[in-house]
C-alpha cells in the first residue's frame, strides 16, 4: 500500500499536533527607541548640549503570541523591517524582551550571525575547537567531530590559514559546521541559507532533512517561499511586529507574496504604433475569476486577460489581438479574435468593445506585461492601434522548475 504526500504530511501534522510544545511565546513585545538626531562625535555633543532628545518608538515585536510542537520545522517569514530576526534574538535570550515571555523546553542552539565567536587572528584549527566548546561541545567532543566539521566545510586545505584570510563565504561555511554538530533539541536558523554557493547550500539543505528525521525543533527565518513549503510543518507571517497569521506552509506562502507583491502598478506603456483615428485602445488590464481587477496574481488560479477598445470611423470586422510576454521578453501567450473564428461584425462611429480571454494560470512566477492591438481585418499587418506593455502582471508561488510555464500534469512513483 502507498503512501501520498498529503497523507503523510496530514499524519505527521496529526503527530505534531500531540506532542508537548517545544518552545511558548505569550504576549512577547520588544521596542526600539529610534532618535531623531544622533551625535556621533563629542564635539558636535558640545556644541548642541540643550538640543532636545526625542525619540520614535519601533514596535519590533508586538503581543506576539504561539507555540512550536517538539519536533515540528516551523517557518517564521516576512518582509524586510517585519521583526523576524528580533524575534529569533528574543528567542535565543539575546534581547530582553519588554514585556511577555518565551519558554524553552531542551537545549537550544541558535544559528544567528555564524561565526561571530571567531577570532580572525587565530586558525581554522583553532577557531573550530574554541567555537565548538562555545556552544556546548566538551573539549573531547569536539575534537572527536573536528574532521567531520572541516570535511563537511570543505576547508581541508586551509586549516591553518588565519580566518582574516578567508572569503565571508568560508567563514560562513565553518560556522555553520560547527553549529550544526551541537547537539541541541531546539535550533533557531536565521536566513544561513542565503549565504554560500549551490552546492553548499545543497548541503545545508540535506542537514535540515536530517535534523528533521531525527525530530529536532527548528525555528526558520527566511524570504524563501519554496524552502518554507520544502521543509515547514507550520509557518507564522510577520508584518510590523505583529502577526499576522499562523498556518499551513502553502497558505503563508501565498499571503507573504500578495503582501509583496499586491501594490504593483500597471506598467506604462512603452512603445505605440497606428495613427489611433479609426480605433483606439483604452485600456488593458488583467483579471481574476470573480471578475476584480488585478496587478498580482497566483500561480495556478484562473486568470483573465483584457482590453477596451473605442471606434471614431467606421471599421468592419477588426481584429482584437493580445500578447503576453515575460520578463526577457518571450511571448509566452497570443490570441486573437481571427484565431477563434469570432466574427466582430461593423463597428460605427463612437461604439467600443471589451474583449476579455480567460486561461488556466500556468506561468511560473514573476512579472508579466500585456501588449494590446486592433487591427483591420486580414492577416493583421494594417494596424490601427498597438499599445505595448500596458498592463502588467505579477504571478506570485513557490513551486519553480526552471521552466517557462508549467503545464498540468501527472506524476507516478513505484517502488519496485
Amino acid at each position: 500500500m502507498s503512501v501520498t504526500v498529503p497523507q503523510e504530511a496530514a499524519e505527521r501534522s496529526a503527530r505534531l499536533a500531540r506532542t508537548a510544545p517545544a518552545v511558548t511565546v505569550e504576549a512577547l513585545s520588544k521596542t526600539f527607541l529610534l532618535p531623531h538626531r544622533q551625535y556621533s562625535t563629542l564635539k558636535e555633543r558640545a556644541l548642541h548640549p540643550f538640543a532636545s532628545r526625542t525619540f520614535d518608538t519601533l514596535h519590533a515585536v508586538d503581543d506576539a503570541t504561539f507555540a512550536i510542537h517538539q519536533g515540528e520545522f516551523f517557518g517564521i517569514v516576512g518582509r524586510n523591517g517585519s521583526g523576524k530576526s528580533t524575534l529569533l534574538k528574543c528567542l535565543a535570550g539575546i534581547y530582553e524582551a519588554d514585556a511577555g515571555h518565551t519558554a524553552v523546553r531542551g537545549r537550544l542552539s541558535p544559528f544567528i550571525e555564524l561565526g561571530v565567536g571567531f577570532n580572525p587572528d587565530l586558525t581554522a584549527r583553532d577557531n573550530v575547537i574554541i567555537n565548538a566548546i562555545m556552544l556546548g561541545l566538551s573539549r573531547r567532543q569536539a575534537r572527536e567531530r573536528f574532521d567531520e566539521i572541516i570535511a563537511f566545510a570543505e576547508l581541508e586545505e586551509f586549516l591553518d590559514l588565519k580566518l582574516k584570510n578567508y572569503s565571508s563565504g568560508m567563514t560562513v561555511r565553518l560556522a555553520f559546521s560547527v553549529a550544526v554538530q551541537v547537539d541541541a533539541d531546539v535550533l533557531l536558523v536565521d536566513e544561513v541559507l542565503a549565504v554560500g554557493d549551490a552546492a553548499f547550500q545543497q548541503k545545508c539543505f540535506d542537514q535540515f532533512h536530517r535534523l528533521k528525521g531525527e525530530g529536532k525543533t527548528i525555528v526558520f527565518v527566511t524570504h524563501d517561499m519554496s524552502a518554507v513549503e520544502r521543509f515547514c510543518d507550520r509557518a507564522l507571517l510577520l508584518e510590523r511586529g505583529r502577526i499576522m497569521a499562523i498556518d499551513a506552509p502553502h497558505a503563508i506562502a501565498r499571503a507573504y507574496n500578495e503582501l509583496n507583491f499586491g501594490r504593483v502598478a500597471p506598467a506604462e506603456a512603452q512603445d505605440r504604433f497606428g495613427d489611433h483615428e479609426a480605433a483606439e485602445i483604452k485600456a488593458a488590464w488583467f483579471e481574476d475569476a470573480a471578475g476584480e481587477r488585478t496587478t498580482s496574481h497566483p500561480q495556478g488560479e484562473p486568470l483573465r486577460l483584457c482590453m477596451e477598445v473605442a471606434f471614431h470611423a467606421p471599421v468592419q470586422d477588426p481584429l482584437l489581438l493580445l500578447h503576453l510576454r515575460n520578463e526577457v521578453r518571450h511571448t509566452i501567450f497570443a490570441t486573437s479574435t481571427d484565431l477563434h473564428d469570432a466574427a466582430t461584425g461593423r463597428f460605427e462611429p463612437g461604439e467600443g468593445a471589451t474583449l476579455r480571454v480567460e486561461l488556466e494560470n500556468w506561468l511560473v512566477p514573476g512579472r508579466y506585461d500585456l501588449t494590446a492591438t486592433v487591427a483591420r481585418a486580414g492577416s493583421g499587418a494594417d494596424v490601427l492601434d498597438l499599445r505595448e506593455d500596458l498592463a502588467s502582471l505579477m504571478v506570485h508561488g513557490t513551486r519553480q522548475s526552471g521552466a517557462v510555464v508549467e503545464i498540468p500534469h501527472t506524476l507516478e512513483l513505484q517502488r519496485s
